[in-house]
């Protein structure tokens, strides 16, 4: 099996909560024809930026089962959901609910907990979640960041050729330039290698990068399509500084408390996800009205998504 290689912006949306931190479900297809407005070419669900690990299985299953039923018409526009990884079983049972809701794609990433020891280790792991969806397009998720597992992807590609038929590719999101282009120019490009680093966007695109998976696309989508306009284009010094606009924009994320600050930012553009879970730091009211004042000194009016009414900070 080969699979196809994505392209364009891929969003990793927010989970949509109620202020009781309850789902809310409801939101998902306004949300759906939000990212399609923007050109965003698909999903990646419950992951980090969708509060994925905390949520329970019922939980996942049902947000899985509102993206399926929302984007179910449009062939185009792919979703795929991140099952986790600290429970194999709990992962196979999330994998074939997401291939009975007809979603595009699943993704897992290394156990966390108990870690793998090695490469083969963790392409056995791979190999016993995709096993579970045969035909399914199976894609590992890289983010040693968060899971504390930092095995080179060209190791893991070696360890799984032609031996997990369905595994797709990988979502990298990590800073390793040189194995990023090991694994894309592996077995002469077989595999899907997605880029996940949005605030190094730019030099991915060097290296040959045609997807990408990233939470700020959910609000910034026409940056980055400008963005890789202007790097095709050779045009790099305006590539330059829309990179530099988007790294502006992330460091907010930082000053304001991390991952909650993109629900923040989703504000405003009229599209309320609520907040995040514990233990995860959301804003005071008071923070928020400072945040406002910091986006629209850095003309984020100029580059937002659009689909709803962006708020005028």
């Amino acid at each position: 099996m080969r699979s196809e290689h994505l392209k364009g912006l891929i969003a990793a949306p927010f989970t949509p909560m109620h202020k009781d931190s309850s789902l809310n479900t409801s939101l998902i297809p306004q949300y759906y024809e939000m990212l399609k407005a923007n050109g965003v070419t698909g999903a990646f669900i419950c992951g980090s930026t969708g509060e994925g690990v905390a949520m329970t299985m019922a939980e996942k299953k049902a947000v899985a089962k509102a993206w399926a039923d929302a984007t179910k018409a449009d062939d185009d526009f792919k979703v795929m959901l991140f099952l986790g990884g600290t429970s194999i079983a709990d992962c196979k049972e999330l994998a074939l609910h997401a291939k009975q809701s007809g979603l595009y794609a699943i993704s897992f990433t290394a156990p966390f907990y108990f870690k793998p020891a090695n490469a083969a280790m963790l392409a056995a792991a791979c190999a016993e979640v995709a096993g579970a969806v045969p035909g399914m397009p199976f894609y590992y998720y890289h983010i040693p960041v968060l899971t504390g597992v930092n095995i080179a992807m060209y190791d893991l590609l070696e360890e799984i050729d032609g031996k997990i038929p369905n595994f797709a590719g990988i979502k990298y999101t990590h800073e390793d330039f040189m194995d990023f282009l090991s694994c894309m120019r592996f077995q002469n490009g077989k595999y899907d290698m997605l880029w996940g680093r949005d605030e190094n966007m730019l030099s991915a695109l060097v290296l040959g990068t045609k997807g990408a998976v990233g939470s700020t696309f959910n609000y910034a989508a026409p940056l980055y399509y400008n963005l890789i306009d202007a790097f095709n284009n050779n045009d790099l010094e305006k590539a330059r500084t829309l990179q530099q606009q988007s790294i502006d924009m992330i460091r907010l994320l930082g000053k304001y408390g991390g991952i909650a600050t993109g629900k923040a930012y989703m504000k405003l553009i009229n599209m309320d996800c609520g907040e995040f879970r514990l233990p995860v730091k959301n804003m005071t009211t008071a923070e928020f009205e400072l945040f406002k004042k910091d986006v629209a000194a850095i003309g984020f009016d100029r580059f937002a998504s659009v689909g709803t009414a962006a708020h005028k900070a």
